[in-house]
């Protein structure tokens, strides 16, 4: 499988310099490497465990050791607490966070993880000043590449977010990815696609494209596409007739909702058997 081999890019830098950011050059990478294309994936959210034969492209959360069979992408949640660190932001950072009446605000879909307060420019450096470090910690870890979770987070917020704010985020987390070596992948949101690609981002990692079919969106942008299709939508009929699909992104997995490992119970399937 080959790899694709990202030039060094200057964009994200003239990003920075619009978005007041500090200490960024032109010369802040040497280039960074895509996923190899047409590579079997796999989506451990999970929990870590030994990826199946043939799987080059594993993706993990920012807390595990990469997979080393291939490429490695860390998963980073940018827009939002993640469950076991709720409670310690809220009394830490309460102004980095949407408040409403009742408190923090919610992901309705996932109550145990609160938004992140992206709504103003000194907000969003001071979340960027947070979360780069985990940014930079999977570059010293060895991943390849960042994705950064939760981007249509505004969708969630009641209208205390815009997709402005969080684009704007977004664009700032390219700059540092790409300042530490790695390769940075649109999470979801393909609304946004064409105006992350033009801030410097280099790839997309997209949820149940096919199930809500949005795959066109992200692949009529992007050189690689990574899709994680859910047991839930889609099930084994649903995904044998998306394997048989010519035009289905070549690079997919099938997932159980929960990402549960094999010990688990989890479901894995890609289209290559």
């Amino acid at each position: 499988m080959s790899r694709i081999l990202a030039s060094a890019v200057v964009l994200p830098c003239a990003v920075a310099a619009a978005l007041a950011l500090a200490g960024c050059s032109a010369a802040s990478s040497a280039g960074w490497e895509l996923p190899p294309t047409g590579a079997a994936l796999d989506y451990q959210l999970g929990g870590p465990y030994a990826p199946a034969p043939g799987v080059e492209v594993v993706v993990r959360d920012r807390t595990a050791e990469p997979a080393r069979r291939g490429y490695d992408v860390c998963y980073v949640n940018g827009f939002q607490t993640q469950p076991q660190d709720s409670a310690a932001f809220a009394v830490d950072h309460p102004d980095l966070l949407v408040q409403s009446a009742d408190g923090p605000l919610a992901d309705p879909g996932w109550p145990d993880e609160l938004l992140f307060d992206t709504s103003t420019a000194a907000q969003r450096r001071a979340l960027a000043e947070r979360v780069g470090p985990w940014i930079e910690g999977c570059a010293e870890d060895g991943y390849d590449a960042v994705e950064v979770d939760d981007l249509d987070s505004w969708t969630r917020s009641g209208g205390a977010l815009t997709a402005d704010d969080n684009a704007a985020l977004a664009q700032e987390y390219a700059v540092l990815a790409h300042r530490a070596g790695l390769a940075i992948a649109q999470k979801n949101a393909p609304e946004l696609a064409g105006r992350l690609r033009a801030a410097g981002y280099d790839f997309a990692v997209s949820e149940s494209c096919a199930a809500f079919a949005e795959c066109s969106e992200y692949s009529d942008t992007y050189p690689v596409v990574l899709d994680v299709e859910y047991t839930d939508e889609l099930g084994e009929a649903g995904f044998a007739a998306l394997c048989a699909d010519p035009d289905r992104p070549p690079q997919v997995v099938l997932r159980d909702r929960d990402l549960l490992t094999p010990d688990d119970g989890g479901a894995f399937a890609t289209c290559d058997g």
